[in-house]
């Protein structure tokens, strides 16, 4: 029994002290809109491609560190709560319009209605020709919990586990109608927080991931560390984040 989501949508949880220049940067970083705002505090916004469905959103919340979480969407999400509970989620809260729940190492998630999401935007293409796109999102793991977080993200998804190309990754094969991937990364020294986090991945290409980091250090974000592979960065606000190489 899977959770079986329709969609995936990455929240961009921000506190509320600076909430409103992070929010400004990341409709920058991504070519998006926001939405007119919702929810009873007016904390939550969805930011809006050009073209095809949004699945990148943002949240104000009251303290604590820049974070993400998912929103799976699913037919019913009461199916879905029993789902992810079977697989072994805790339920957080139940406001009713949809579930909040954690990983068996403490991610964050929720299962929301599907609201009929199926066209994956595709990639902005920047000044200079090259393209980028939030494409992945990755499951920063603690050693200890990373056999488990593995096999729970799989049940949950019924995606399969695939090789990540380096011993310390594994990743999660997704549909190509999700617009959203996830890498399971196994931390050796664990954040302080002590449970599992996440961070956001843009695709940028073999030959355009120097001309993005360029572009987004213009922006306000600063590089903090690179390989081959992918380059490390963090915004003003503190949200770290990282530029791959793979194809957008």
């Amino acid at each position: 029994m899977t959770v079986s989501p329709r969609w995936i949508t990455a929240f961009l949880d921000q506190p509320a002290a600076n909430a409103t220049g992070a929010l400004g940067l990341w409709q920058a970083i991504t070519g998006t809109e926001a939405s007119p705002t919702r929810g009873e505090r007016g904390e939550f916004r969805t930011l809006l491609p050009p073209r095809g469905d949004a699945y990148l959103r943002f949240q104000v919340v009251r303290h604590g560190m820049p974070r993400v979480h998912l929103d799976l969407h699913v037919d019913d999400i009461a199916d879905g709560r029993d789902a992810a509970v079977a697989a072994g989620a805790d339920v957080v809260a139940e406001p009713g319009t949809h579930v909040v729940l954690a990983s068996p190492g403490g991610m964050p998630f929720c299962v929301v209605p599907d609201e009929g999401e199926r066209e994956v935007p595709p990639a902005p293409t920047w000044p200079g020709g090259h393209r980028s796109v939030v494409d992945q999102v990755c499951l920063d793991i603690p050693a200890e919990h990373f056999e488990r977080e593995c096999a729970f993200w799989a049940d949950v998804t019924g995606w399969t586990v695939q090789d990540g190309g380096r011993e310390e990754f594994l990743r999660l094969v997704r549909p190509s109608s999700m617009p959203l991937g996830i890498l399971l990364q196994r931390l050796d020294s664990p954040p302080p927080s002590g449970g599992v986090t996440a961070h956001l991945d843009l695709a940028a290409g073999e030959q355009g991931a120097d001309a993005e980091v360029e572009r987004l250090r213009l922006l306000g974000p600063v590089e903090r560390w690179r390989s081959d592979r992918w380059i490390t960065l963090v915004d003003p606000f503190g949200r770290i984040f990282c530029v791959t190489r793979r194809e957008p």
